[in-house]
């Protein structure tokens, strides 16, 4: 696993911020029947738990959306992963099913509130450190094309951008059997 670090800047602007990070060899599914079963069972059980609007108030979404806000982007425009996918739970009931990889990491977020991005290790390059984007820093996210990444916290390696709370990164998504960060 690649050194990770978090910038001072980011220590500054949230000093409760905490980082977890697991490295881990997959194999890559299109669809796993025993986790997609627990992700429907999840979003059956969520989709009833909740009105849109109490969903920003889930403390790891609050937490999450007040770090945005200090590093100066607006979480109302720019949503966080989790909140974004536990609103589709609530307005429609599903989440849409990626692969076993996704779908696992999707469970986790609608299960915590804590947006949990997926990197294919073997496409980060050297250290990584977890910052603040910067004015024009260029970033592509799946299925968003280019984001604006200016005052979004974001994961960083020698090659730039590659991971915000928002979207994962084109450059660095998980497509194949890997490593996962």
């Amino acid at each position: 696993m690649p050194e990770i670090t978090v910038s001072d800047e980011l220590c500054t602007k949230v000093p409760a911020l905490k980082l977890s990070c697991i490295e881990c060899e997959v194999v890559l599914q299109s669809k796993n029947e025993e986790l997609w079963n627990l992700v429907e069972t999840k979003v059956a059980e969520l989709a009833g738990k909740f009105q849109v609007d109490e969903i920003s108030s889930i403390p790891a979404i609050a937490a999450s959306r007040k770090a945005y806000k200090a590093c100066g982007k607006d979480p109302a425009r720019y949503r966080l992963s989790a909140e974004a996918l536990l609103r589709r739970v609530v307005n429609r009931g599903e989440i849409y099913q990626i692969n076993n990889v996704v779908d696992a990491l999707n469970l986790v977020s609608i299960s915590t509130g804590f947006s949990i991005g997926g990197y294919d290790a073997e496409k980060i390059k050297g250290d990584v450190v977890f910052g603040i984007g910067r004015e024009g820093e260029p970033y592509t996210g799946i299925g968003r094309g280019e984001l604006n990444i200016e005052g979004m916290p974001v994961f960083r390696d020698a090659t730039g951008a590659f991971g915000t709370p928002t979207s994962d990164s084109e450059r660095t998504s998980v497509t194949r059997k890997q490593n996962v960060f």
